[in-house]
């Protein structure tokens, strides 16, 4: 029986493992992932405790179009009704809890802004719309700053999109322009959130436990504490895996891999490398280059140019770093006090953005319990900042040199709260900093990341936020499920395909609309 060896547990892993077996006739048993961690789920992560501090990295958005994703999980059932799968789950949640955004953007003054116009100027729009139409090879090399003038930048349009997405100027002007024309359709209701989704706990509880248990239940084996080398490839042109290299318990070894076997690796990794701090404590940022999703393309892709190009992703740490940060607590007052302050219910507010901060501030409060074992005294919330390497408004030092207690401070200066001292005394602040988060947006060109099955691969796909997509946009759950799909797919020969990426700008009503939304005042 023919067997596969996929490299890296996050969501492009699991979900190529569901669809070997859904899709491809794959039995569990003939499925291994190898992963590098003590834990599986790669980004989708989420831990602690209420004594110690719960803490999750971050949380990615969902909307109704993440076709391949509720195709997946319409298959996987729900561990809190197994009668219901994940996907029924979601979408009964999101009717329960959808957003509806009071307080998108804060001024500098603690005041909330009236979001709904994007406060465009005539070139701005004209901007917009060239940078839509614009062919994607054309923007190679270059970045949104080279696309838009200096006003762009301050417009509410941008301190939403930019905060929602995770982009800042420097970054790719081709991914820009993918999220624009993918996400058309949320322009009209952008300033409330309401088109995007959310599951009912952290992703890792909502997705990867139920998907694991799922897959586990079948017969795959989760190789932990296991990295991937290299993979030796027989002689020739072709691409054609004999072999993973690897390393366990300080040892090493070969796994053989036969003629008729799938090889699968995640490469990259956009939480590679990261560190935590705590209340009392700052992260170290570690920019060692250790973690292995990176080694391994390196190594695959030295002197095969159609393998893609990694130091373009993982090479520039300045421009791809940002800090996130979990709060937990006990006191209900802070969760009080931001109900009354942003109009909406925990859960339903959607996130809030402190668009005059230094660090470039976003917060948002999750609906609880927000951990499947959190108990009913406690809550947790989330943040974020984009320009971490600055100085902060009131803590007068970059976030990436505070601690958990200094990072909630300079929150609750921005948002002018009395009863400040009681919320810092009663809560823990766990930061993580990420050298590699947005590594994806970086600056590229065609070709820097390599197809899903290269050209003149036999066995061997790359799936994950790094392996390329035509259309469809990274830093998503879609993109790694859509790499997954497409990878079985493609090397089984398989008759059902992924759905096509969505394209509302093809959409007469959709165009109207978005077009609309650019004339608000």
């Amino acid at each position: 029986m023919a067997k596969a060896h996929l490299v890296g547990s996050g969501i492009a892993s699991l979900s190529a493992a569901a669809f070997l077996i859904r899709d491809g006739g794959f039995a569990g048993r003939d499925i291994v992932i190898l992963e590098e961690q003590d834990r599986e789920g790669g980004s989708l992560d989420a831990a602690g405790s209420p004594e110690a501090g719960y803490t999750m990295r971050g949380g990615r958005m969902f909307e109704i179009h993440f076709d391949c994703t509720y195709d997946l999980l319409g298959s996987i059932p729900s561990l809190d009704d197994p009668s219901k799968s994940v996907t029924e789950d979601t979408f009964a949640f999101h009717e329960d809890f959808a957003w509806d955004d009071h307080a998108r953007l804060v001024d500098g003054e603690g005041r909330v802004v009236d979001a709904h116009s994007m406060t465009f100027s005539e070139r701005d729009r004209l901007e917009l719309v060239r940078c839509v139409a614009t062919p994607e090879h054309q923007l190679d090399g270059k970045r949104i700053t080279d696309c838009f003038s200096e006003g762009f930048f301050t417009t509410n349009f941008w301190w939403m999109w930019c905060t929602t997405f995770a982009f800042e100027p420097w970054h790719s002007a081709i991914e820009f322009r993918r999220y624009l024309n993918r996400f058309i359709h949320l322009f009209k209701t952008f300033d409330t959130m309401s088109g995007i989704c959310r599951t009912r706990f952290n992703q890792y509880d909502s997705i990867v436990r139920p998907l694991l248990k799922w897959l586990t239940d079948q017969g795959v084996t989760v190789q932990l504490g296991t990295r991937v080398t290299d993979l030796r490839l027989a002689a020739g042109d072709g691409l054609t895996v004999e072999a993973l290299v690897w390393e366990r318990d300080g040892r090493g070894g070969e796994t053989p891999v036969g003629p008729d076997d799938l090889v699968m690796v995640t490469n990259g990794s956009m939480t590679a490398d990261s560190t935590l701090g705590t209340t009392d404590s700052a992260p170290v940022l570690d920019t060692s280059g250790a973690a292995g999703s990176w080694a391994l393309w390196e190594a695959l892709a030295a002197g095969r140019p159609e393998l893609g190009r990694p130091e373009v992703f993982h090479s520039c740490v300045e421009e791809s770093t940002w800090e996130s940060f979990t709060v937990t607590t006990k006191d209900p007052t802070f969760f009080k006090l931001m109900q009354e302050f942003s109009g909406s219910e925990a859960g339903k507010g959607g996130l809030i953005t402190f668009k005059d901060s230094g660090w470039l501030l976003t917060i948002a409060l999750n609906h609880q319990p927000h951990f499947r074992d959190q108990p009913e005294d406690t809550s947790v919330w989330w943040g974020y900042a984009l320009f971490p390497d600055r100085d902060g408004d009131f803590v007068k030092k970059p976030m990436t040199r505070c601690t958990g207690r200094e990072i909630l401070d300079e929150v609750l200066r921005h948002l002018r709260f009395g009863q400040r001292q009681q919320i810092l005394d009663g809560s823990v602040v766990i930061p993580a900093l990420m050298p590699y988060i947005t590594s994806q947006f970086l600056v590229r060109s065609g070709g820097d990341r390599p197809q899903v099955v290269p050209v003149g691969s036999t066995n061997l796909a790359f799936i994950g936020q790094y392996a390329e997509v035509p259309d469809d946009v990274v830093f998503t759950v879609e993109y790694s499920v859509r790499t997954a799909w497409t990878a079985v797919a493609t090397l089984l020969g398989l008759d059902r395909q992924p759905p096509p990426v969505y394209k509302g700008q093809h959409d007469p009503r959709v165009l109207v609309e978005a077009l609309q939304t650019l004339h608000r005042r």
